[in-house]
């Protein structure tokens, strides 16, 4: 599980390194923390010289009700894996120590990325980091390894996230008054807050490429560099978290959110391409053929040929709240149709880059998505495309809202369960127990939703109905 002594990792701290500062007095605590079903990073903060000392090698423990509550950290019905019959015990967090790193933005902490196990030794299979591991470790009895990026928009308000929570999240002001896409001027004022977002994560070991205005109103993306699966998976769980931490900071508030207002959602646009895992430090691509259809090796058209046949049923893994379903609007930039297309933005699947570049972009994901779950939902859709053989159908070439004959993504939770739970492919390739975990995640949120009288509808009812 990557227990180095010495070495650095791709975070770039050792544990001896850590020890000599905890001993110097300048880390003085040690975040353990995991990504949960919402996507959240929970966990503790500990003595950093307990770390060092027993943490590190042995683990620390967390209720197993953390993987299964709802949003609202309620204890809800449903789970096989803890519940009120089961008496709600411990899990153990392993430290994975190649993921140690410094807060620049939290004085005197590190922290480090955990996974969950029980008490023999077992993993936790429906833990959101062990899915992923698996889908990797699929990958790689193939040879193959996957590279990704994550591209996260938010929306920046001027309030702090406790006077927003006070308002109900109503008559908030965003940062900008107008869509600042590319805008520089406009994108200033929030420089003080995004310069320290990215600096802060040049400091925890993330590798910072841009920043840009997006369309709604106090809307920015901040674009990281590519990395294998997991690091990135990890460092997007550590951004997310963060970036945060630091709004509260400045006194402001932003939200991941797929879909804040009636206007342009966030999206989290993911970037893959597959290499091979044998032979040097970054093995040659194996999406890339220069005598193939549009450049296209005959592994990346049964790669994406398997992502557009089972989009729809995994669909869960990409859009997991009631939320996530009202960003797939018609003209939003956000997809519809499940088509794909040479650098075609209106696309669910869009193909971009060359030779060693080349990647798919997954457009379907929102800001709320957790990351460890789109990615192998990915992984596996496209494993399945190639072992399949697959046929990949021409690139759309248009506006691919107005495509005909073509099937649309789910427009509701409850419709994606009902995919999702009869999905064949899904049981194959994450096992039944994840499933029935993740199925009863959305069973859940859709009978809370159900059951809440919203303003919309006080709004259309009080007076007039």
């Amino acid at each position: 599980m990557g227990h180095q002594e010495t070495g650095s990792g791709p975070a770039g701290l050792s544990l001896a390194a850590l020890e000599q500062l905890v001993g110097i007095g300048d880390v003085d605590t040690v975040i353990v923390a995991f990504t949960d079903m919402q996507g959240r990073l929970a966990g503790k903060r500990v003595s950093a010289r307990l770390f060092v000392d027993e943490v590190a090698a042995h683990g620390a423990e967390c209720c197993s009700y953390l993987l299964a509550v709802d949003v609202e950290m309620h204890t809800v019905p449903g789970y096989s894996m803890s519940s009120w019959d089961t008496g709600y015990g411990d899990m153990v967090m392993t430290p994975d120590v190649s993921t140690l790193r410094l807060l620049p933005w939290l004085p005197g902490t590190a922290l480090v990325i955990a996974d969950l196990g029980w008490a023999d030794g077992s993993a936790v299979s429906v833990a959101p980091r062990a899915i992923l591991r698996r889908q990797l470790a699929r990958l790689a009895e193939r040879g193959l390894a996957a590279d990704v990026a994550t591209e996260l928009e938010f929306i920046v308000f001027d309030e702090p996230y406790r006077q927003a929570w006070a308002q109900g999240y109503r008559g908030l002001t965003p940062a900008s008054d107008y869509n600042i896409d590319y805008a520089i001027l406009a994108s200033t004022r929030m420089d003080p807050l995004l310069r320290d977002i990215r600096l802060g994560m040049e400091g925890a070991g993330l590798r910072f490429e841009a920043v840009k205005g997006e369309c709604n109103n106090g809307q920015q993306e901040i674009g990281f560099r590519y990395d294998e699966a997991l690091i990135t998976c990890d460092n997007h769980a550590i951004y997310k978290n963060g970036a945060k931490e630091i709004a509260d900071q400045h006194g402001k508030s932003l939200t991941f959110m797929a879909k804040y207002d009636e206007r342009e959602g966030n999206s989290c646009h993911i970037h893959i391409s597959l290499r091979a895992s044998e032979g040097s430090e970054k093995s040659a691509a194996v999406f890339a053929d220069d005598a193939g259809p549009h450049g296209m090796s005959s592994t990346f058209r049964g790669f994406v040929a398997g992502l557009l046949a089972t989009l729809r049923e995994l669909t869960l893994f990409y859009a997991p709240n009631i939320n996530s379903y009202k960003r797939f609007a018609e003209g939003s930039f956000a997809p519809t149709a499940l088509s794909w297309g040479l650098d075609n933005r209106t696309c669910a699947l869009r193909v971009v880059g060359h030779g060693s570049g080349m990647r798919v972009e997954c457009r379907v994901a929102g800001g709320d998505v957790n990351q460890y779950l789109a990615v192998s939902a990915l992984i596996a859709g496209g494993l399945y495309g190639i072992e399949q053989g697959l046929e990949l159908p021409e690139p759309y070439a248009g506006n691919a809202y107005e495509a005909s004959g073509v099937e649309r993504l789910p427009t509701t939770l409850a419709e994606e369960a009902g995919l999702f739970g009869a999905s064949v492919l899904a049981r194959e390739a994450f096992g039944d127990d994840v499933v029935a975990h993740y199925l009863n995640n959305a069973r859940v949120e859709v009978t809370a939703f159900n059951a809440a009288v919203t303003d919309w509808e006080r709004m259309r009812g009080f007076e007039r109905l």
